[in-house]
């Protein structure tokens, strides 16, 4: 029998993995149905493609849900872990509420995971890339309904891709979106649903032509506190003597971001104050530094959040900050890191070294937060090889 796990695949230039989406032996399905109250047995498909009806309300409704998760090897090549788990299984959870879909239970989605991973485990970077499989549960109405009801079924999915670095630690420049509002307060902004994302991919598209590398949500309200980066969680430092303190934003419109999380469990254990509460977008200037925290970059540093706003308005904080700059009319820029530096500040580095050594197996996880993943994980499903059923 060959060792497990097998070493990555020769197929792919492993320095030159990318973010983009490249073909794996299969992924992962269970299919609900609400007449039985059941989970069919997890399955692995031999192909990347999903069969469902066109009238499923996943297509019509926007009745989905999905997540996203990374596996690592660890030093040697010998072990892979998956980071986290449990934790995205409960998110799922909260967002399967919110959308009103069954529950996938914990057990099933860390089998689910794990499996996924485990037969495609030939496709998990090598160690020294620090690079890693991203990994997409998806859930979603799937039979057919053409009222505004529930469905019979629904299916749950994982798909696993092998993808590089992507952001490293290359400040970008931020842009905040007034001209359009994410989510409601007693919308769906906490839940990690398709439809909190698709309409902002206009303004972010526009925002990366001139030059901003991501987006920034204030409430819909008031427009006057920070909610998150369209991709990401909010993290704002400060330093004032030998204390630091991170501060995340308290908003109901903000999904619970994993990384963002353990970012500010790293930072407790070093002693650092960590602080949830609204934050003004007033406050912007008054920070050290600036990062955005989620799944596929893990911690990027902001250069700079520029607004655009008059500045003869109450909200303008031009002229109130050595930080505060403005390039032109009705815009101004709270600037963190000069253009004359090319890496991430201090606070992000130690932060981000510390996440990327628990996630690689260079730094001992004393939170527990890696799951091993093995052999049996994918020998333990039943496997197809003619697409969906």
């Amino acid at each position: 029998m060959d060792a497990f796990p097998p070493a990555p695949v020769d197929t792919i230039d492993w320095s030159n993995v990318g973010f983009k989406v490249r073909e794996v032996n299969g992924h992962i399905e269970s299919t609900y149905s609400v007449s039985t109250g059941k989970w069919t047995p997890l399955k692995f498909v031999a192909d990347p493609f999903m069969r469902i009806h066109g009238m499923a309300p996943a297509l019509n409704y926007g009745q989905q849900a999905y997540e996203g998760l990374k596996a690592f090897r660890a030093p040697g090549d010998d072990k892979i872990t998956v980071f986290r788990a449990d934790k995205n299984a409960k998110r799922l959870q909260h967002s399967a509420d919110v959308v009103s879909m069954p529950r996938v239970p914990e057990d099933l989605f860390l089998a689910a995971v794990k499996a996924a991973v485990s037969l495609n485990a030939g496709y998990v970077p090598p160690h020294e890339t620090g690079a890693a499989m991203y990994i997409r549960p998806q859930l979603y109405g799937s039979s057919a309904q053409l009222g505004l009801n529930p469905p019979e079924e629904y299916v749950f999915a994982v798909f696993v891709i092998p993808t590089g670095v992507y952001h490293g630690t290359h400040p970008v420049n931020a842009l905040i979106l007034d001209d359009f509002d994410r989510a409601a307060p007693n919308g769906t902004g906490h839940a990690k649903v398709g439809g909190n994302y698709a309409p902002v991919l206009r303004f972010s598209d526009r925002a990366r032509n001139e030059g901003y590398g991501i987006t920034l949500h204030l409430d819909s309200v008031r427009h006057e506190d920070i909610d998150e980066f369209s991709t990401s969680g909010f993290i704002g430092a400060k330093v004032e003597g030998g204390d630091v303190t991170l501060v995340v934003p308290d908003s109901k419109c903000v999904i619970d971001s994993v990384t963002s999380d353990s970012i500010q469990e790293i930072a407790r254990s070093f002693g650092w104050k960590v602080e949830k509460r609204v934050i003004k977008y007033s406050e912007l200037p008054t920070f050290t530094e600036v990062m955005a925290a989620g799944t596929a970059a893990a911690l990027v540093p902001i250069r700079s959040i520029t607004r655009r706003v008059d500045a003869s308005s109450p909200q303008s904080v031009a002229g109130k900050h050595e930080r505060v700059s403005s390039a032109k009319a009705g815009e101004e820029t709270v600037t963190y890191i000069p253009e004359s530096q090319e890496d991430a500040g201090e606070i992000c580095l130690k932060l981000l070294s510390t996440l990327k050594g628990i996630q690689l197996g260079k730094i001992e996880d004393k939170f527990g937060w890696n799951f091993a993943v093995s052999e049996a994980d994918g020998a333990a499903v039943e496997k197809e090889t003619n697409g969906s059923a």
